[in-house]
């Protein structure tokens, strides 16, 4: 089993004809993602390796019913439009790889799918990986194993680390989520959390969070509240940041003591997670507590 993305998974494009969009459409298919149909306005009829282009996403689901995830690679100033019209459509799970969409524009398209019920992964998120069976995203694959460990992150060079570190032990991963940098997001911790615990395919759970925001305390508050059902190790990065710098992400700022790496450190180690302070850390960490 997996989450987000399995086998079922069909895939929709939006941007499929700009220059990131057509480049990890073809990596995608070569992974054995099965994208079925891509959507650039005024390009229909166009055909990017082999999928076929429409003007809308209604047009698409016409001719491909099937369709039930999407991925954005539109500009910044028009993914709200598009992230709408893929969630109208009725498309279950939209992977919103764009960064740099204003806040307020985020916090509608967020809304508006928590309300219908359907899931918004990002914005500015790397994808979602089920290694060996899907990857809607544009993560570099060979970081990634089919495995035991389910991992959800802020950071996407991270991810790609610490992946890599849990692949060359042997664990490899269940699902490896990319909940986005900015600061909110349409899927948190704490949701995919959830999934994971939900999940018999994962053993074992790795958060990587950074500074800035509370995602990371809320989702230790959750765990103290219903307890560690799995194995959960977590990574903070920032540790050596100043105070009142933004660090990379949009979300990576402290503020008025809220959002430093002791705050997390602390409420996460309270709640029963193991942080390291190293993310090569981590792979060790799991071959011992999966062994045992």
């Amino acid at each position: 089993m997996a989450i987000l993305v399995n086998e079922g998974t069909r895939v929709l494009v939006q941007g499929i004809t700009g220059r990131q969009g057509a480049f990890h459409t073809k990596l995608m298919i070569d992974y054995g993602t099965k994208v079925v149909a891509g959507v650039t306005p005024g390009k229909g009829g166009l055909s990017i390796h082999g999928v076929p282009v429409y003007n809308s996403v209604l047009s698409a689901l016409r001719k491909h019913p099937e369709i039930n995830t999407s991925i954005v690679f539109v500009p910044a100033q028009y993914s709200l439009d598009a992230v709408l019209e893929a969630l109208e459509a009725g498309i279950e799970v939209v992977v919103v790889i764009t960064e740099g969409i204003p806040l307020r524009d985020e916090l509608i398209l967020i809304s508006k799918a928590k309300s219908m019920d359907r899931i918004v992964v990002g914005p500015n998120t790397p994808g979602v990986i089920s290694p060996g069976v899907c990857k809607v995203g544009i993560m570099p694959s060979q970081a990634f194993l089919r495995g035991v460990v389910g991992i959800a992150s802020r950071s996407g060079t991270l991810t790609y680390e610490v992946s890599m570190e849990i692949s060359e032990v042997g664990l490899g991963q269940s699902t490896v989520v990319g909940i986005g940098g900015d600061p909110v997001t349409g899927l948190d911790f704490v949701e995919v959390y959830e999934m994971f615990i939900n999940d018999p395919a994962t053993k074992a759970i790795v958060i990587i969070g950074e500074i800035g925001g509370d995602s990371e305390e809320r989702l230790a508050n959750y765990i103290e509240r219903n307890g560690v059902e799995k194995p959960t190790l977590a990574y903070i990065a920032g540790m050596t940041a100043p105070p009142g710098k933004r660090m990379g992400h949009a979300g990576a700022i402290i503020s008025m003591g809220l959002g430093t790496w002791e705050s997390k450190k602390e409420a996460l180690e309270s709640a029963g997670v193991m942080v390291f302070k190293a993310p090569w850390e981590i792979s060790r960490a799991l071959l011992n507590i999966i062994q045992c």
